[in-house]
């Protein structure tokens, strides 16, 4: 069962209700120390993310992610933070409620696939520190440039 047919079978249940969403995000990084970015079609930028399905590891789930949303393959290389609480939450505009919890990855790159499968990304492109767009949800970019020396765990 996928996350969409999960997600879908539990809102027969709860409705509109807040739901939290065990969730992954990667963060890929040239050799320039440029971020990748996923355009959304929604007109914002995001990292790489989703959900993690039933029966996936975190570490799967960051590795088919990538692939779905911008056609690259990669490993995760460590944990960068984990993120949750009143700043992840998001209301869909039918009405849903969700809580994203998320660990962030470090990822290397190891190729590309050729192929997105995602139909919301318009395109990708990589950023300096200095020019990146506001990301959908607020990560610290001390956190995403890999500048901190322990992995971060947001606290309040």
């Amino acid at each position: 069962m996928g996350s969409s047919s999960y997600i879908a079978k539990v809102r027969t249940g709860i409705g509109h209700s807040l739901l939290l969403i065990p969730s992954v995000a990667a963060v890929i990084l040239d050799a320039q120390n440029q971020i990748l970015l996923q355009e959304k079609s929604n007109n914002t930028w995001s990292l790489p993310a989703g959900m993690i399905e039933p029966g996936e590891t975190s570490a799967e789930a960051v590795c088919r992610e990538v692939k779905e949303e911008t056609g690259l393959i990669v490993s995760p290389q460590k944990i960068l933070g984990i993120f949750g609480g009143m700043q992840f939450r998001h209301n869909y505009p039918n009405g849903d409620a969700v809580e994203y919890h998320i660990t962030l990855f470090k990822c290397t790159l190891l190729g590309d696939s050729g192929y997105i499968s995602d139909s919301e990304t318009v395109s990708t492109r990589l950023f300096s520190k200095s020019e990146m767009p506001e990301l959908a949800l607020p990560y610290p970019v001390e956190v995403l440039f890999d500048e901190l020396s322990e992995p971060f765990f947001q606290s309040t």
